[in-house]
């Protein structure tokens, strides 16, 4: 299929588009709620949209069958990396947050390299993203060492969660995978916060904000990013990753009216050419393929 690489893309942007928007609208209800209630709130409520989305009750007979250690390393990945980026956005302005997060991507991806050609698409990414970030709010009023490591944190479980992503694809139980792993990161989450601050959770104003985050940050973007994920290398997927601290960037000025520099604009030209890189060389690599 000649528009697979490109219908991959796509996911993968429209799943960034939605993450990052859903993360603005948590930064602005950690105002009236802890981090650790929000994410919880979140993963509770995905659980429920992705079982009836995709009708997940019927892979329960098939449960004792599946391999349990891709799933588990996958389930996991998805939690921890939830509870982590949360925390560094309660700690950090949402660009360094993201910046930082988008390290662990961009590290499995310079391991996936095989050509030379590629350490130019990842080189411009790393650009890219460093002048995309806005370091100069890093003062000491705004940042934290304790939220750039849970940002780098974030990361690894990110890097963890595409590495098992597309090892899970492979059980062929379809998007049956997320709803198991939400499921699961919700029932470990809902004990915990439910000890960290019991009255947080039953404070019902907020659960339609937390409903809307669900859908943005968990429905839409992680079952973009397993229908992409059958679809590109951990080296594609590494370095379009590194869209995200610009979609954030654009989503700012669009939804909250905060300017883009000079320096910014560069950084979007870089991201951009390193996206529409790799995404060709990989469908070049594709097409060369023997079927």
């Amino acid at each position: 299929m000649p528009n697979t690489q490109l219908t991959a893309v796509l996911f993968m942007v429209l799943s960034m588009i939605a993450y990052q928007i859903s993360a603005s609208f948590a930064k602005q209800l950690f105002e009236v709620l802890d981090p650790l209630t929000v994410v919880t709130l979140r993963l509770s409520f995905a659980s429920i949209l992705i079982v009836l989305m995709f009708r997940s009750w019927k892979i329960i007979k098939r449960l004792p069958y599946l391999k349990w250690k891709d799933l588990l390393f996958y389930s996991g990945s998805v939690c921890l990396m939830n509870v982590l980026f949360y925390a560094s956005l309660g700690k950090l302005p949402q660009g360094i947050a993201v910046g930082l997060e988008f390290l662990g991507p961009l590290t499995l991806a310079l391991l996936s390299i095989k050509e030379k050609t590629d350490y130019l698409w990842v080189g411009l990414a790393i650009l890219g993203v460093a002048l995309m970030v806005p370091w100069q709010d890093a003062s000491a009023d705004n940042f934290s060492y304790l939220g750039a490591a849970f940002a780098l944190g974030a990361g690894i479980c990110w890097a963890i969660y595409i590495y098992f992503g597309q090892r899970v694809v492979r059980q062929n139980i379809g998007l049956h995978a997320l709803s198991i792993a939400i499921v699961l990161s919700a029932m470990v989450m809902l004990p915990i916060s439910a000890v960290n601050n019991p009255t947080a959770l039953i404070q019902t104003q907020y659960w339609g904000q937390a409903l809307v985050i669900a859908l943005l940050a968990t429905a839409i973007p992680y079952a973009l990013d397993l229908m992409a994920l059958k679809r590109l290398s951990k080296l594609s997927y590494g370095t379009l990753s590194s869209l995200s601290p610009a979609l954030g960037a654009l989503a700012g000025w669009w939804l909250l009216k905060e300017q883009i520099t000079l320096l910014q604009s560069v950084a979007l030209l870089c991201i951009m050419l390193a996206s529409v890189g790799v995404t060709f060389r990989a469908s070049k690599n594709k097409n060369h393929q023997p079927d």
